[in-house]
C-alpha cells in the first residue's frame, strides 16, 4: 500500500466516525426527556343522600331482579351531619324470585352480597314503591335538628350519625330514622320523620 493511499483511507476514516458522532449529538439534543408515568390519583371521597344512593342501587338491582323493590336503606358511615355519606346499604327483595339481597353505594361504586331467602310476612323486610320517597336525608336531618339533635350536637360534636329508613306498619308510612349515635340501641336520640310528606313523626327516644 503506498503512503499516498494510506493517507486518503485514514482521512476517509476519521470522516465517517465524524459524521457519525455529530448525527448522535444531533439526536440526543432533539429528543425530548423522558417523561415520569403519571401516578393514578385515589378517587376523592364522594358523599351522598340516602336517596341519591337508593335510586343507584335501584338500577342495579333492578338488572338483578325486574319485580326488586326496596325494603331497607342504611348509613354506613358513622358522622354525617349533613345527612350526606360516603357509604349506604340498601336491602332489595324479589317476590317473584322469593329471594332478597343487599346493594351497596360505596363511593361512586355498587356492589352486593348474595341472594337470601324473602318472606312477605317479615316486617322487618316489608318493601316498598320508591314513589313514596319523597324526603331526603338532608331534610330528615334538618327536622331532627329542630327537634333535640341541635343542642345535642352542641354539646357533643363529634357523636357519630346513622340514618335508616323503612315502612312502618303501625304508621303504615315510609319513615326516615334519624339516630344520633351508633346504633339504635345506644344512641342518645333517635327521631322519625315520615319520608313521604316530610313531616316530623315523632321523638322515638
Amino acid at each position: 500500500m503506498t503512503k499516498k493511499l494510506f493517507v486518503g483511507l485514514a482521512i476517509r476514516a476519521a470522516g465517517f466516525t465524524l459524521l457519525t458522532l455529530t448525527l448522535t449529538l444531533m439526536t440526543g439534543c432533539s429528543s425530548e426527556p423522558t417523561k415520569p408515568a403519571e401516578s393514578a390519583q385515589p378517587k376523592a371521597p364522594e358523599a351522598v343522600t340516602g336517596s341519591s344512593a337508593l335510586y343507584k342501587c335501584y338500577i342495579s338491582a333492578r338488572g338483578w331482579a325486574q319485580d326488586a323493590q326496596p325494603y331497607r336503606a342504611e348509613s354506613a358511615g358513622t358522622k354525617s351531619h349533613d345527612g350526606k355519606t360516603t357509604e349506604w346499604r340498601t336491602g332489595f327483595a324479589s317476590p317473584s324470585l322469593h329471594t332478597m339481597k343487599f346493594f351497596t353505594w360505596s363511593n361512586g361504586d355498587i356492589s352486593h352480597g348474595v341472594d337470601d331467602t324473602y318472606s312477605p310476612t317479615n316486617s322487618s323486610t316489608q318493601i316498598f314503591n320508591v314513589q313514596f320517597l319523597k324526603t331526603d336525608t338532608d331534610k330528615a336531618f334538618a327536622i331532627a335538628q329542630e327537634h333535640g339533635g341541635d343542642k345535642l350536637l352542641e354539646k357533643e360534636p363529634d357523636t357519630p350519625m346513622l340514618y335508616v329508613l323503612e315502612w312502618n306498619r303501625q304508621d303504615n308510612a315510609l319513615l326516615w330514622h334519624v339516630i344520633y349515635g351508633a346504633d339504635r340501641e345506644t344512641a342518645k336520640l333517635r327521631v322519625a320523620v315520615n319520608a313521604t310528606t316530610g313531616e316530623f313523626s315523632r321523638v322515638e327516644k
